[in-house]
C-alpha cells in the first residue's frame, strides 16, 4: 500500500501533485506547539526536505501541547528530538535539524534556499525577521501566532502583501505563551492550518497566499480574510543582527542593568524610551535601538519617527544573530 494514497486520490494531487512535493523544500522556524503539528503532518504529506530552526530544549512544561515529545526528550535540544521522530513517521523525508536562533543575518539565507518559509516561533521579532526576508527573496511565508484560546494564520510575500502589510504595529504587550498560557488543542488546530496552507501552495492550489484565518476557540467561532489589496508601510524599522552594527551608529540599550549588566555592544548607551524622547540626535547617525524582544525598541523607533527620524534599526536581543 503506497502511503500516499488516500491524499493521492485527491483531484489536486494524484502523481503529479505528490512529484510537487516531494520536491518541495520547507523550512520550519520553530519546533514548539505549533511546529510539532506543522512537522508531523509535512512530513506525512512526503514533503521531500524539512529543515527545522530552533535553539530550544524540550521542558516538561512543553509536554502538555508539544505531542511529539516525551518524558524522554527533556532536556534534548527540539530540533533534534523533533527530526528523530520524523526520520521514524517517514523515512522518505530528508530532515535537517538546527539548532540555533534564525536572527536577521541568517533569515535571508534561509528564504532564498527554501521553497515555502513557516514562522512557528513564538518571537513578534521572528516573524517580521522571516517577513522582511522572504518579501525580498519572493518565497511564501505561512506566518502564524497563538495566545491564550485564540490564534491566526496567514500566507504572506511570494507575491502577497507581507505580515507588514497587515499586522503594521506590534501588539500593545509582550505577552507569550509562557505569561499569558494556552491550550494545547489550538495550537494544534493552527499548527495544522499552516501545514493545510503550505500544502496548498506546494500544491499550487488555490486560495492560499493572500488568505488570513483567524480563531477563538473559546467560542468555537472561524473567521478569515482576504488581504491581497494590503499596501506595503512605507517608513517601516527592520530588525539588525549584531554582526550588522556600524561603529558610527548610535546604539541605545534600553534594557536596565537589573535586566542585563552587560550592555548589546561596549559602544551602546543605557537610555530609557522617555530619555530618547528628550534626547537630540546627529543629523544622519543612524540610530539602533536594543532590547529583549523587541517591543521597547519598536515603540521608542515610533516616538523617534513621529520627531521626523528616519535613520533607525531595532535589535531583539533574542533574536540577534
Amino acid at each position: 500500500m503506497n502511503r500516499y494514497a488516500r491524499q493521492m486520490q485527491l483531484p489536486e494531487v494524484g502523481e503529479t501533485g505528490q512529484s510537487k512535493l516531494r520536491q518541495t523544500h520547507v523550512a520550519v522556524v520553530g519546533a514548539g506547539g505549533l511546529g510539532c503539528p506543522v512537522l508531523q503532518y509535512l512530513a506525512g504529506a512526503g514533503i521531500g526536505k524539512i529543515s527545522i530552526f530552533d535553539p530550544d530544549e524540550v521542558e516538561e512544561s512543553n509536554l502538555h501541547r508539544q505531542p511529539i515529545y516525551g518524558m524522554r526528550d527533556i532536556g534534548k535540544p527540539k530540533a533534534i528530538a523533533a527530526r528523530d521522530v520524523l526520520r521514524d513517521l517517514n523515512p522518505q523525508v530528508d530532515v535537517l535539524a538546527h539548532v540555533e536562533v534564525l536572527g536577521p543575518s541568517k533569515a535571508p539565507q534561509i528564504a532564498a534556499s527554501a521553497d515555502i518559509v513557516i514562522d512557528a516561533a513564538d518571537s513578534f521579532a521572528a516573524s517580521y525577521i522571516l517577513s522582511d526576508a522572504c518579501l525580498t527573496e519572493g518565497t511564501p511565508l505561512v506566518s502564524a501566532s497563538v495566545l491564550g484560546q485564540t490564534g491566526y494564520v496567514g500566507a504572506f510575500c511570494g507575491g502577497a502583501p507581507s505580515l507588514r502589510a497587515v499586522f503594521p504595529d506590534l501588539p500593545a504587550t509582550g505577552a507569550t505563551c509562557a505569561t499569558a498560557g494556552v491550550l494545547g488543542p489550538v495550537v494544534g488546530v493552527i499548527g495544522a492550518l499552516q501545514a493545510q496552507i503550505s500544502l496548498r501552495i506546494a500544491l499550487d492550489a488555490q486560495p492560499a497566499l493572500g488568505q488570513m484565518i483567524t480563531a477563538d476557540l473559546s467560542a468555537l467561532q472561524f473567521g478569515g480574510f482576504c488581504f491581497l489589496d494590503s499596501p506595503e508601510p512605507e517608513a517601516a524599522v527592520h530588525f539588525l543582527a549584531k554582526t550588522m552594527l556600524q561603529g558610527s551608529d548610535l546604539v541605545v540599550e534600553l534594557r536596565t542593568e537589573h535586566e542585563t549588566p552587560e550592555k548589546i555592544c561596549p559602544q551602546a548607551k543605557r537610555l530609557s524610551e522617555s530619555d530618547m524622547r528628550k534626547r537630540d540626535l546627529v543629523p544622519g547617525q543612524r540610530v539602533v535601538l536594543c532590547c529583549q524582544s523587541g517591543l521597547r525598541a519598536w515603540r521608542a523607533a515610533k516616538s523617534l519617527q513621529a520627531r521626523g527620524e528616519t535613520n533607525l534599526a531595532l535589535l531583539a536581543a533574542r533574536a540577534c544573530t
